[in-house]
């Protein structure tokens, strides 16, 4: 990991740690709710893993959290200014893709802010997310190809598009310039209960 992503895993890793430990959880009882390994768990914590989208999003789901609350620490102030080149990035490609979780809110409605850049044959694949979850997204360049349970979108600079999140979706940018879109996702009813199918096993690299 350069030293980017380590101050980023760290921070993320100290948040599990505290929102588990303050639930009075052990390391099993999170692996278990949230589906994943205690290996991968125990790495998180550590910030010694830069664990996928879709880890975060069941892992933060398993707290009762919002994917916000993992990457920033708590606000003692309700206006929040990120500015640019300062988001969370959680997502990279080795073509030089990113993804950056600009903004959010807490539970139990949650809406998470990103921006994304995919480079030329970049995909990124995302599980379901949780019952109720919905997307928007608008794209700022380039031409994205968005996929929703086996249907496709192309996109154009200016597009937008809404869709259920917890269908399972990907983005794509089959041309041959970088493409770059704003994503927002909205999770109701965060650490409701809601999660009425569970999440899938994802993908290496979704």
């Amino acid at each position: 990991m350069d030293e980017e992503t380590s101050v980023l895993a760290s921070a993320i890793g100290a948040r599990v740690k505290q929102e588990r430990q303050g639930r009075g959880w052990t390391l099993d009882q999170l692996a278990e709710s949230a589906g994943v390994s205690r290996r991968m768990l125990v790495n998180v914590e550590q910030g010694a893993a830069n664990p996928s989208v879709g880890t975060l999003l069941r892992i933060s789901d398993a707290l009762g959290v919002g994917l916000p609350s993992l990457v920033e620490p708590p606000r003692s102030k309700p206006v929040k200014v990120t500015r640019n080149g300062e988001g969370a990035a959680l997502w990279s490609s080795t073509n030089g893709g990113r993804a950056l979780l600009v903004a959010g809110t807490e539970q139990p409605d949650v809406v998470e802010l990103w921006d994304w850049t995919l480079a030329p044959g970049d995909r990124h694949a995302s599980e379901a997310h949780s019952a109720g979850t919905k997307e928007l997204l608008q794209v700022q360049g380039g031409t994205l190809t968005v996929t929703v349970k086996e249907q496709s979108y192309t996109l154009e600079t200016g597009d937008a598009l809404s869709f259920p999140g917890d269908l399972g979706h990907s983005y794509a940018n089959l041309a041959k310039q970088p493409a770059r879109f704003t994503l927002a996702v909205f999770e109701p009813g965060v650490g409701a209960g809601h999660k009425e199918n569970g999440h899938k096993q994802e993908s290496a690299g979704a």
